[in-house]
This record gives structure tokens, C-alpha cells and sequence, in this order.
């Protein structure tokens, strides 16, 4: 698929994020191409965001032009100070591995904190065009937004409001009015990540103007939906 194919099958779509921690069982490779087919033959989606080349390779061997991949690569477990550092898609070397594995978009941290090896998030962008991939800038203010987007991003995601210290105190609810920012502000899709509970997120989500909407933990880590449930026992 060319740039322009894969910007049309991502539009006004759900996309679900398929992912495990290493110290979780569903990481099983086994168990993860189960869950995997499961969201593409009966939830019917045909757009993941995956992590990791195993889980990219599968998908990409398995369903080909049929399904658009958005990679990334993370630490096996996520580190306790992550909102202090780098860790999606962090180096240039990730980002290879990721293209390597087959996937369609490369996610990546795009906010202006320091890379391993004081590598720059522009030469990074500028490999991931070289090889003829779209990049996706995950990003947690309308600064860092910009920032990518004149790096040339292809797509801003709000993967990481909420998740970085500048953004720490934001309420606990997809950060809306990021989305409605970008997409006025930006010539180029902006997609809504991170914290959509149920249907009238994603509308509202919409209505905002995302391109398309990511949803993860809600769908496919069974441990987050039970603690969501388990908030309404009477003694906790």
C-alpha cells in the first residue's frame, strides 16, 4: 500500500491496540495471535497498533495488505519513571526493526525529551520516509504537536497526554480539546489515544475531529477491564 491507501483505510476507523506486558500471561505468542485474530475476524478491524516484532511479523505474514499495522516498540516492562523518559519507539534502531517486521506506520515518542545515544527525533522521521513508511508522532501537548508536525510528521497522535510530567494533573478523560487544537492548527490527521471508556468517547472523539480513534486497555488487557469494574463494589 501506498502512503495515500493506508491514510484512506485508517480514516473515521477504530483502531485497537493489541498488547501485553512480558510479565503478563496473554504476552504467550500463542495467546497473543488468538487475541490478535479475534479482534480482526470477529471484532471486525482491520487497523492494530502492535508492539514489538513478533506480534508485527505475525499480523503482517497472516493478513498482509488486509490489515494496516501501527508499530512500536517498548521496554518488556514499562519502567517506574515513565513519564520522565523515551520509550516508544525510542532509536533509530527500533525504528528499523519495526519497518523490517512489516509494519505499515511507525509510532514513536515525538516529544522533545532526550533520546538514547542523543539521537534526534528529526534524522528518525527522516529514516522512516526514506523507506517509504508514514510516522506517527505520539505526543502529549499541542507544543510537542507542532514541534513534530514541522519535523514532518504524518500523523499526530494524543498517545502520551497524561502520561508525561507536563501533562501528569490532566483529568482522567480522552483529552479532547488537544484534538480539536491539532486538527485546527495542523494540516494533517490527528488521532485521539488514551483513556476512551465506551462508545461516547469515541463519538465524542469524532466530533472533536479525530481522524481515527485508538482503543487499548479497554478491549484487550482483561486485568484493566475488571479493576475498571471492580470500582463499583460497595467495599472497593
Amino acid at each position: 500500500m501506498n502512503d495515500s491507501e493506508v491514510l484512506d483505510k485508517i480514516k473515521n476507523k477504530l483502531i485497537i491496540s493489541v498488547q501485553s506486558a512480558k510479565n503478563e500471561p496473554l504476552n504467550n505468542e500463542i495467546a497473543m495471535n488468538a487475541l490478535i485474530d479475534t479482534v480482526i475476524l470477529l471484532g471486525k478491524i482491520d487497523v492494530l497498533r502492535l508492539a514489538g516484532v513478533r506480534d508485527i511479523k505475525n499480523t503482517k505474514e497472516k493478513y498482509k495488505d488486509n490489515v494496516v499495522v501501527i508499530g512500536i516498540t517498548k521496554p518488556d516492562i514499562i519502567p517506574v519513571n515513565y513519564k520522565e523518559i523515551v520509550y516508544i519507539t525510542p532509536a533509530l534502531t527500533d525504528a528499523k526493526s519495526l519497518i523490517e517486521a512489516g509494519a505499515d506506520i511507525i509510532a514513536l515518542d515525538s516529544t522533545k525529551r532526550k533520546r538514547p545515544n542523543n539521537e534526534s527525533l528529526k534524522t528518525i522521521i527522516d529514516f522512516i520516509h526514506s523507506k517509504n513508511k508514514l510516522v506517527m508522532a505520539d505526543i502529549s501537548t499541542f507544543d510537542e504537536a507542532e514541534y513534530a508536525f514541522n519535523l514532518g510528521a504524518d500523523i499526530i497522535s494524543t498517545t502520551l497526554s497524561g502520561y508525561t510530567k507536563e501533562t501528569e494533573n490532566n483529568p482522567e478523560t480522552p483529552d479532547f480539546k488537544l484534538v480539536e487544537k491539532c486538527k485546527k492548527e495542523l494540516n494533517c490527521p490527528v488521532i485521539l489515544e488514551g483513556k476512551i471508556k465506551d462508545e461516547s468517547d469515541v463519538k465524542k472523539a469524532f466530533e472533536s475531529g479525530a481522524y481515527a480513534v485508538v482503543i487499548g486497555s479497554m478491549v484487550t488487557r482483561p486485568h484493566k477491564i475488571i479493576e475498571n469494574f471492580k470500582k463499583g463494589l460497595i467495599n472497593g
